[in-house]
């Protein structure tokens, strides 16, 4: 397990990277890879959507041009005060809360789709989040999640595992069915540097 997959690590590590984020996201994941990420989905405007790890609501921006409201949930008060700035902590069209994806505080079949981005690699318990993804998604909706792809190098594997999760195809299939999916696909995507920096997993909710 990577030092980061540590909730009060990672928490205190975004305490810090929260005031730089927003400058550094996007030499990782832009708005181009948002885009075909969110085109991947089936989504109407009046959909239900969860931003699992919403941070400072980079995707949640993305996702608004799509639906009307987006629920929006992360562990790092610090990343949520950069939100609120944007979208408002109140009476906006993000309706937020601070909490874990490992134990998430909405009730069963809630939302048409439930989306994460950035998020995956920080649980310690990644099997256990898409669990509760699944339960709070209604049957036959959907579960999207972004990972950081599997490097090639052997050297890089060497110091990605001792930082956080990353994970290949055959490690999302095992995870996803593990989980409950029956049917899912993935995509990898990047920046033009190193266009496959991400898995993308969709998944439909079994009815």
């Amino acid at each position: 397990m990577g030092v980061l997959e540590n909730k009060s690590r990672a928490r205190l590590f975004y305490k810090y990277l929260s005031k730089v984020y927003d400058q550094i996201n996007p030499f990782i994941w832009n708005e181009e890879m948002r885009t075909a990420a969110i085109d991947l989905l089936d989504v109407e405007r009046d959909d239900r959507v969860l931003d699992i790890g919403c941070g400072t609501g980079f995707a949640t921006e993305g996702l608004l041009d799509r639906v009307d409201t987006v629920y929006g949930l992360d562990q790092s008060p610090h990343q949520l005060e950069k939100a609120y700035e944007k979208f408002g902590k109140r009476d906006g069209p993000v309706n937020f809360h601070l909490g874990d994806a490992e134990r998430l505080p909405f009730r069963e079949n809630t939302f048409d789709v439930v989306w994460s981005s950035g998020s995956i690699e920080y649980w310690p318990n990644p099997v256990d989040a898409l669990e509760e993804c699944r339960r709070v998604a209604k049957p036959g909706g959907q579960v999207l999640i972004v990972g950081p792809n599997y490097p090639n190098s052997s050297v890089f594997q060497k110091l990605a595992d001792a930082i956080m999760l990353f994970y290949d195809e055959r490690e999302a299939d095992r995870m996803f069915r593990e989980a409950g999916f029956v049917d899912f696909d993935h995509h990898t995507m990047g920046p033009e540097y190193n266009p496959e920096i991400a898995i993308t997993t969709v998944a439909t909710v079994p009815e």
